[in-house]
């Protein structure tokens, strides 16, 4: 389990996480979601160890942050991370020596499901293309959190719902947590168990999609419309 406790992270005169507090149980997909610069990246740097906050405590199946929590976890970042001359297979070998979960099978499974190729240059290959890369890194570990930001922005419908359908084999197959960040709802919107809603660093909502469906009779985007209304006010 991933447990946020009061979470605050101030850059200069913002606070980009105001006391945000939840649980991500095992076993559930999460999204997290808000508009640009809600804090939701932020929030999942923080659980990945890349952002220390400035008070508030993240816990880590009861542990506090260290190498073994972050062996824990795969984080897939909202930008490019990868050198220019490096091909995807450069990225795969670096993978593998790097993390000892790597699954070479799964990622076979990848290539063969995205229509990937090894020898391709990650820096010369579409946005659509180098997001299915990214994510083909990011699920070939066996990894028990998979920390997702923005892993649809910027590609095309047929794209984005090729990296859903592999999200979802990924998850059912086994059975880890995932926590994503994104603006395309509709995308996972039936694929999420809980959501959690910021603004302007503030947890507006959180709670199972199932359930606020049925309290609002709303969808998923009128629910959280209505609350980032209110919230202007």
């Amino acid at each position: 389990m991933i447990k946020v406790d009061d979470a605050v992270k101030i850059f200069g005169n913002k606070k980009a996480l105001n006391g945000i507090s939840f649980c991500a149980e095992e076993g559930q997909i999460i999204g997290l979601l808000g508009t640009n610069g809600a804090g939701k990246s932020t929030m999942l740097k923080a659980i990945a160890g890349l952002v220390r906050l400035d008070h508030g405590k993240i816990t880590i199946d009861d542990q506090s942050h260290s190498q073994t929590t972050r062996a824990m976890m795969t984080y897939l970042p909202d930008v490019d991370v990868w050198y220019p001359w490096m091909k995807l297979s450069d990225a795969i070998r670096y993978m593998k020596d790097i993390y000892w979960d790597w699954d070479d099978e799964k990622a076979r499974h990848l290539l063969n499901f995205f229509e990937l190729k090894e020898d391709w240059l990650i820096h010369q290959a579409s946005r659509g293309t180098r997001a299915k890369m990214k994510l083909l890194l990011a699920l070939s570990r066996q990894a028990k959190y998979l920390l997702l930001d923005e892993p649809f922005s910027g590609i095309d419908p047929f794209a984005r719902q090729q990296i859903a359908q592999a999200i979802v084999e990924d998850f059912m197959e086994e059975g880890q947590t995932i926590i994503i960040t994104t603006h395309e709802i509709s995308e996972i919107d039936i694929m999420l168990d809980k959501i959690l809603f910021l603004h302007d660093g503030n947890l507006l909502l959180s709670g199972n999609v199932e359930t606020l469906k049925h309290e609002r009779n709303k969808s998923l985007i009128d629910i959280l419309k209505e609350v980032y209304d209110h919230a202007r006010i």
